[in-house]
C-alpha cells in the first residue's frame, strides 16, 4: 500500500481546476473594482487579489466552501483592511533614490546666524555713534514702536522734529553700515 503525496504535491484534479476557474477566478474584475472603490488607500490591488486566490485555494483543500464568491470577497476585504492598517502604521514611503529628496530646514545655518550677529553688532555700534537726541528718538520709534506723538511729548519736541531725528538716524546708521561693508538688512532681518 503506497502513501499518497500531500495535497500540495498532488496533481491538480480537473474538478478543482474547474471549480477555481468557474467559482473564483470568474469574479476577478468585480473583485478588483470592489477593492479599488472600497479601499482606495490599497496601493497594489493585484497583490490583494493574488493573495486572496491563494488563501481560498488553501481553504478549499481543507474544507468545503459553500459560496466561493462570498468567501473570496471576505478574504480580500480582510487583506485590504490589513494593507490599509499597515500603510497607516508606517506612513513613510520607501524611496529608491534618496538624492531626489530635498530637505528643507526653516532655521538659518550657522554661517547665516553668525553673519546676522555681526550685523546686529554693527547696528549697535552705529547707534552709539548717533547724537544723543537722535539716538533716543530712533530707539523709541524703531525699536520700541512708540508712536511719534508720544515721543514728541516725552522729549518735549515737535512731531516733525521726531520724524526728522528718526530719518537722520536711519541715514547715519546706513552710512555706518556701508562704511563697514554691510549693504543693509533684508526685510526679514529688520
Amino acid at each position: 500500500m503506497s502513501i499518497p503525496p500531500p495535497a500540495s504535491l498532488q496533481p491538480l484534479s480537473a474538478d478543482r481546476t474547474r471549480w477555481f476557474t468557474e467559482e473564483v477566478h470568474a469574479h476577478e474584475s468585480q473583485l478588483k473594482a470592489y477593492l479599488r472603490s472600497s479601499f482606495p488607500a490599497v496601493r497594489d490591488v493585484e497583490d490583494v487579489v493574488q493573495e486572496s486566490y491563494l488563501r481560498i485555494w488553501k481553504a478549499k483543500m481543507t474544507r468545503p466552501i459553500a459560496s466561493a464568491k462570498a468567501y473570496l470577497f471576505q478574504v480580500a476585504r480582510h487583506l485590504a483592511i490589513d494593507a490599509v492598517r499597515e500603510t497607516k502604521a508606517t506612513p513613510v514611503d520607501c524611496l529608491r533614490d534618496l538624492s531626489t529628496v530635498t530637505v528643507i530646514e526653516d532655521r538659518p545655518t550657522a554661517a547665516d546666524a553668525l553673519c546676522y550677529q555681526e550685523k546686529v553688532s554693527l547696528v549697535a555700534a552705529a547707534l552709539t555713534q548717533l547724537p544723543a537726541r537722535c539716538r533716543e528718538s530712533f530707539i523709541l520709534r524703531k525699536f520700541k514702536q512708540v508712536p511719534q506723538r508720544d515721543i514728541a511729548a516725552e522729549l518735549g519736541i515737535s512731531e516733525r522734529t521726531v520724524e526728522s531725528q528718526v530719518t537722520r538716524g536711519m541715514k547715519l546708521i546706513e552710512a555706518y553700515l556701508r562704511k563697514h561693508g554691510v549693504n543693509g538688512f533684508s526685510r526679514d532681518e529688520k
